[in-house]
């Protein structure tokens, strides 16, 4: 790094008894600093995006007592490293057009500051986003929001995959649909819309069903995330359903895939890439033998709502997101979520994966 320079919004501020708190606490990103000769507190001060790591470790060698030339250089590396800290001498990535900074600044804000990983420049999220090709398979009430917000958002190519027409009781839910659609391929009007959302990515589609691993597995090559917003096949048998395929077709090839969905107000999304955490087929046993088997697991039902379907696809987007770019960090292995009717409700579902799994487990399809 350059020119170290603390983060917008990160601004450090100092207690009482000296400790060091740095960056957007509010949000969770705070970091605490325990700053007993005050070295920490003075580097922080210094990284204006004005003077070099050397000049700030000089510099609080020099002012601050206690303060040896080797602790000043590694707390200057600590600091840096905690991802409080931009390089202000940073330029702009080629592979962005002044067009598409203009777009993405807001979004290129979001991800610097929640993101608490060192990067070569700010605009490396965005950049990723831009390489990334995203398959949306359904097109319903979560893939519609989802596919609009990953157009919005940047995502280089994105692939749709739909089977029905769209119709008058799509309308109350289904994004990108309108009166004047009904009767209509849904990936025809949805290929359409989202090339004019956003003209700078690639849009293509198919209307086809999926209704086996084979039929899956051929819509994965080239593929960095699959966005599985179809709940049908739901499946009754061992191995069946959409869901059971799409853990086997990704644990097996390495593609990561994100499935969400709503019953009512409930509305989660699961994250799921190979060799971090429980397979899906894990989760829902777990859940299975936690809750009963009375009580459903699986989500998908006919009561929803505009807001309902929007919040599903769009936590759906932010995970896709999430998985490409790595801000935040994904939750995979992990159903989370939110129930619109009872604010203190929060999902979050882990379980471990089961010994012997032939998905997730030593040995198995994705191991």
């Amino acid at each position: 790094m350059l020119l170290p320079r603390v983060k917008r919004m990160h601004e450090p501020f100092r207690l009482d008894d000296g400790t060091v708190r740095i960056g957007g606490e509010i949000y969770g990103l705070a970091g605490e600093i325990a700053d007993p000769l005050g070295g920490a507190w003075a580097a922080l001060t210094l990284m204006d995006g004005t003077r070099t790591p050397e000049q700030i470790a000089a510099t609080v060698c020099g002012t601050v007592p206690g303060v040896s030339a080797a602790a000043a250089q590694e707390l200057i590396g600590a600091l840096i490293a905690s991802g409080h800290v931009e390089d202000a001498a940073a330029g702009m990535p080629d592979e962005l057009s002044e067009r598409e900074r203009e777009r993405y600044g807001r979004g290129q804000a979001f991800f610097h500051f929640v993101d608490l990983t060192p990067r070569p420049h700010s605009w490396e999220a965005q950049v990723r986003l831009k390489r990334a090709r995203v398959v949306v398979l359904g097109l319903g009430g979560t893939g519609s929001h989802a596919a609009w917000a990953l157009a919005a958002t940047g995502v280089g190519r994105i692939h749709c995959v739909d089977a029905d027409v769209v119709e008058t009781s799509n309308l109350n839910r289904q994004v990108l649909y309108d009166e004047g659609d009904v009767g209509r391929a849904k990936v025809d009007v949805a290929v359409a819309r989202l090339r004019r959302v956003n003209s700078d990515i690639e849009v293509t589609g198919e209307r086809r069903r999926v209704d086996g691993v084979a039929a899956l597995r051929s819509l994965l090559d080239g593929c960095d995330v699959l966005a599985l917003c179809a709940d049908e096949p739901r499946g009754h048998g061992v191995g069946d359903g959409i869901r059971i395929w799409a853990n086997r077709v990704c644990a097996g090839s390495g593609v990561p895939w994100v499935g969400g969905g709503y019953d009512g107000p409930l509305v989660t999304v699961g994250t799921f890439e190979r060799g971090r955490g429980a397979c899906y087929e894990c989760l829902i046993d777990g859940e299975t033998r936690r809750r009963g088997r009375d009580l459903p697991v699986d989500l998908g039902g006919p009561g929803v709502v505009a807001v309902s379907a929007g919040v599903s696809g769009l936590l759906v987007a932010h995970a896709v997101t999430s998985l490409i770019t790595g801000v935040p960090r994904p939750a995979s292995g992990s159903f989370v979520g939110i129930n619109l009717i009872a604010p203190d409700h929060h999902v979050l579902v882990r379980h471990s994966p089961r010994p012997g799994c032939p998905v997730c487990g030593p040995g198995g399809i994705g191991s």
